[in-house]
């Protein structure tokens, strides 16, 4: 049994995470083609994959005083956390470590991202990849207590931590269903720890691509993949704390883990296709303002719920 869970941890679950992560890709690089007005192709959605090798053969971009050690840690940071994310998220009745903390280790692995790509930018010693990275912070400041509220919602719905608790919990009545502002807050959240659409403000263009624009060769190459990786990650936590995991007529619990995961995917591949990029500072007084209390409001429904069973 231990080697069959070593070898789910080292090979099935990130692997489901990069395939789930290259559709991604494929999906916005078809939507981009389509908005500009080109016709979709097969070559259309593989193109941005053939970027790879050449990233992979570019050599590193070297700046004077920079920190190649920060910078080096904050690269590997953001990828590696989110393949490590997903060995609580359950996939069907497969899951590498079903911790009886796994909300709040999912929670951490994402927090890991915020000094990962803190670091990407400081690293560089350039004005532009710090500002990114210190925009990714006040952005972090604005969408983590209400994503740590919509967490604690589902978690309190099932009493419990643990991802496969809250998904058996559901009982055919999905959360999301019952808590559907803190499923919309949830799936922000998502895009904003990936720095996706709306939430791309970290590398903004206005400032040559922030974290990013130091970067090439490999070292971009993970900080890509690691924006795409969050998004599959967050996509693939949404079936079990939302939408009842596995659960579903007919077909087998893997059949309808992967339908649910696609399906979110797909809803956050058009979101960030068609939401105008978000300045921090006007986020954060919304999430202050507005999203902050009506999340503490959704987490009490649950709470409410569970006192007079």
């Amino acid at each position: 049994m231990a080697e069959a869970g070593t070898w789910w941890a080292l090979l099935a679950a990130p692997a489901l995470l990069l395939g789930f992560a290259v559709l991604a890709v494929a999906a916005d690089a078809a939507l981009d083609a389509r908005d500009a007005g080109r016709r979709i192709t097969a070559g259309t959605a593989v193109r941005p994959l053939l970027a790879v090798p050449r990233a992979l053969l570019a050599q590193p971009r070297r700046l004077p005083a920079s920190d190649r050690l920060l910078w080096r840690a904050g690269v590997i940071i953001v990828p590696v956390s989110a393949v490590l994310s997903t060995l609580v998220i359950p996939f069907g009745n497969r899951v590498v470590a079903d911790l009886s903390v796994g909300v709040v280790w999912f929670n951490a692995m994402e927090v890991l991202t915020w000094a990962g790509l803190w670091l990407a930018g400081w690293g560089p010693n350039a004005v532009f990849s710090l500002v990114g990275g210190y925009r990714f912070l006040a952005l972090g400041l604005a969408y983590e207590l209400p994503l740590m509220f919509a967490l604690i919602s589902a978690a309190t719905g099932a009493e419990s931590l643990r991802v496969t608790d809250i998904a058996a919990a559901q009982h055919g009545l999905w959360y999301a269903v019952w808590m559907p502002f803190a499923f919309l807050l949830y799936l922000a959240g998502v895009l904003a720890f990936s720095f996706l659409g709306p939430f791309a403000y970290p590398a903004g263009r206005d400032i040559a691509d922030g974290v990013l624009g130091e970067t090439s060769g490999v070292d971009r190459l993970l900080l890509q993949a690691g924006r795409w990786l969050w998004l599959a990650a967050g996509a693939a936590m949404a079936v079990p704390l939302f939408l009842g995991g596995g659960a579903g007529p007919g077909l087998p619990a893997w059949s309808w883990s992967l339908v649910k995961t696609l399906l979110v995917l797909a809803v956050l591949v058009w979101t960030l296709r068609r939401l105008p990029m978000v300045r921090a500072d006007r986020y954060v007084e919304l999430a202050w303002v507005v999203l902050l209390p009506l999340s503490v409001l959704q987490a009490l429904v649950p709470a409410l719920v569970s006192l007079n069973r």
